[in-house]
């Protein structure tokens, strides 16, 4: 884009009431123009969606909304590949007797994955009819007609039995669960300014936190006929359980099979146990020395048909899917397999044995993390891409799933659509291109991609750099890190928007960038296991060579002036990064931050951090090494965060207090997690305007 020295652009600014003077970094004019931003641009982008409305197999119609208050209508013919325009709906070029009927769109669906679930649903009466399940004084009652068996005595309040019981289908037996109570740590919040009352409200809230005690399920089988349980043989394959869930019995009632999480989230089984027997077996076992990321990159689809189970497994390092044997465990093939990362699936066609799916990293010359879909059929063969843009993709199938209308897009390119053929991927026609003149119009910059090598030297890093309107690159810009290194996912933007939130801090005078580092998600096992029991680490090494990549390449981004910014996690990591990289960091706003993954919720903390809680809880925390930052710290919560609860951040507070260390703190009333809000980000803005920029936020 043309530097804002040119002469047509210092019109348009006079233009708009902005004075050349006033483009100094950190003005009442920077405030002014960064808060006007969302308006500027919004409505800008045209031909950038497109909403199919099928009125037969082969047709569609949808509506382009135009400049000026004017709509197009377009007629799409896939198999033709053709479409037609028109000035109003009812100009539309049908035949054949061929109406606009919403109710087309909701034709034929196709079938959802089998994915996991509880099977039967859990009743107290057999299948039969003939027998049903109570219970009385907590204990488990056998009642067939008048008569009744008691079946268990050691029902308790804390090791409670349900009497929602998993039949087998002939109705001869049956699973019940038993659970033992778990611990019941409460968390207090005062609201201190509510809106109806002159005083404080108390709220208090069930959260568990790493190493509490938590509730231990366990499955128990029964025999109708002997009235008698049949005890489970080698219950050590289902001890110490996170989680037991899942429960099916087979068709045959030969056993039934159920899925269990060791706590520590280390391994992961499909367990079999047969009846009457009650031998029990893994079927399935997953394990890793770091985690098995359960809540992320779990996908387990029975079929029954063919008594195989669809698997997903990092195994070979990489996260795909596998067919197994679901009598003997054994792989039968890798469904799918390469240095990519299946993301997810979509559907599985039990008929044709092939599963549809999406990944990131399918095509080595794109961003890994751009999202493609594909179908792949069960032994591994013919994986047919079904898109293929430079970009990342989200799809609209036909209602019989022939067709699929594809949309991909950049943070720098406006969304393309296009209608493809469902079977090959092959392209029958480019719908839509988003055109962008209007925004560019308004001086919109679009955020440029940067790739650079992390902390090994080998491992690509992706991120983004964002620049205000008014860029001059012959300037030096401080530079902002947006920053969020969760594991549970990844952050930087991959799709188009009109405004990213980074440009509108850009637009006081920075640089803001985005970026990445190893500890996420959706790369390798091996870039992902960055994070185990290593919070701490967030990325910052791969992070901070990406930047120094990036200064390189643009002298304009002033590395002596960085700052960083993130909320939840990103507000645990942006603490960290001045005492852990002081030397680089200069200034930080940690927002509702998990300053100590011992006071943070149970599961997020021991997915990642491992349990039992050891001394790497400690020697991570904030709190721990709140004595040793450098630079400025802005702190800032909500009083009602009920997702990361304030004591998280006082007692950081408390430590730096102890350790005399200088800070600033913001406790915003009555706000929840992020203490969102226009004031939170003014005082944010004027953070970094005043600690990196140095000059009084909002001058004129």
């Amino acid at each position: 884009m043309t530097p804002f020295r040119s002469a047509p652009l210092v019109g348009l600014l006079i233009f708009m009431g902005l004075s050349p003077a006033l483009l100094a970094q950190g003005t009442r004019a920077d405030y002014q123009r960064a808060n006007a931003l969302g308006e500027r641009f919004r409505n800008k982008v045209v031909r950038d969606r497109v909403e199919p409305h099928w009125v037969s197999p082969t047709r569609f119609w949808y509506k382009n909304e135009l400049p000026g208050d004017t709509d197009e209508f377009v007629l799409v013919d896939a198999e033709q590949g053709t479409r037609e325009t028109a000035a109003t709906r009812d100009e539309l070029p049908l035949n054949n007797g061929e109406k606009p009927d919403e109710r087309l769109d909701e034709g034929p669906k196709a079938p959802s994955p089998d994915r996991p679930r509880f099977g039967d649903r859990p009743q107290s009466r057999s299948p039969d009819k003939q027998v049903s399940v109570a219970l009385r004084d907590r204990q488990l009652v056998l009642k067939r007609g008048d008569a009744e068996t008691l079946l268990t005595t050691d029902g308790a309040e804390d090791n409670a039995l349900s009497d929602r019981v998993y039949w087998s289908p002939d109705s001869k037996y049956f699973v019940a669960l038993q659970t033992k109570a778990g611990g019941d740590r409460r968390v207090t919040l005062v609201e201190s300014s509510p809106k109806d009352q002159v005083q404080p409200k108390i709220k208090t809230l069930a959260y568990l936190k790493p190493g509490d005690a938590i509730r231990q399920p366990r499955p128990r089988l029964f025999c109708v006929e002997e009235a008698r349980e049949l005890p489970i043989k080698d219950a050590a394959l289902f001890e110490n359980p996170w989680d037991i869930k899942t429960l099916r019995w087979a068709a045959d009632s030969s056993g039934f099979t159920f899925f269990y999480n060791q706590r520590g989230h280390q391994t992961l089984r499909i367990v079999r146990v047969d009846a009457p027997s009650g031998e029990a077996r893994a079927v399935i076992e997953e394990s890793s020395p770091t985690f098995v990321d359960y809540a992320g990159k779990f996908f387990c689809c029975y079929l029954d048909d063919t008594n195989e189970i669809l698997w997903m497994s990092e195994r070979d390092g990489w996260n795909h899917l596998y067919l197994i044997d679901a009598g003997t465990g054994e792989v039968k093939n890798q469904v799918t397999r390469g240095p990519y990362a299946v993301r997810g699936v979509d559907w599985v066609d039990p008929e044709r044995r092939q599963v549809w799916l999406h990944a990131g990293g399918v095509y080595a010359h794109q961003d890994p993390y751009y999202v493609h879909y594909c179908r792949v059929d069960f032994d591994g063969k013919n994986l047919t891409r079904l898109t293929e843009g430079d970009g990342t993709h989200a799809v609209k199938f036909s209602p019989d799933r022939r067709w699929l209308i594809d949309t991909y897009s950049r943070v720098d390119m406006a969304p393309v659509t296009e209608l493809r053929s469902a079977e090959d991927g092959s392209l029958v026609c480019e719908l839509e291109r988003g055109d962008l003149s209007a925004l560019q119009a308004e001086l919109w910059r679009a955020p440029e991609r940067f790739v650079a090598k992390g902390r090994d030297g080998k491992t690509d890093i992706y991120g983004i750099i964002c620049r205000p309107t008014h860029f001059d690159p012959a300037k030096k810009y401080p530079v902002i890190e947006e920053h969020y290194a969760g594991p549970h996912s990844a952050f930087v933007p991959k799709g188009f928007a009109p405004l990213h939130r980074s440009q509108e801090f850009a637009e006081l005078g920075f640089i803001v960038v985005q970026v990445d580092g190893m500890g996420t998600s959706h790369r390798s096992k091996a870039f992902h296991d960055a994070c185990w029991r290593n919070l701490a680490d967030g990325g910052f090494p791969d992070r901070i060579a990406w930047m120094k990549a990036a200064a390189q390449n643009h002298p304009e981004m002033d590395l002596t002036r960085v700052g960083i910014r993130g909320t939840s996690a990103g507000g645990q990591t942006a603490m960290a990064a001045l005492w852990r990289h002081g030397d680089f960091y200069k200034a930080a706003v940690s927002n509702c931050g998990c300053h100590d993954n011992r006071m943070d919720k149970i599961w997020w903390n021991e997915l990642w951090m491992g349990w039992p809680v050891g001394p790497h809880y400690a020697e991570q925390s904030n709190v721990t090494h709140a004595g040793k930052i450098e630079g400025d710290l802005l702190l800032i919560v909500g009083e009602m965060d009920d997702n990361v609860p304030p004591e998280s951040t006082l007692q950081v507070v408390n430590a730096l207090i102890e350790a005399d260390k200088d800070f600033e703190f913001l406790l915003v009333p009555g706000k929840g997690h992020g203490a969102g809000g226009p004031y939170t980000q003014r005082k944010t803005m004027d953070f970094f305007v005043r600690k990196l920029l140095g000059v009084e936020p909002r001058a004129e």
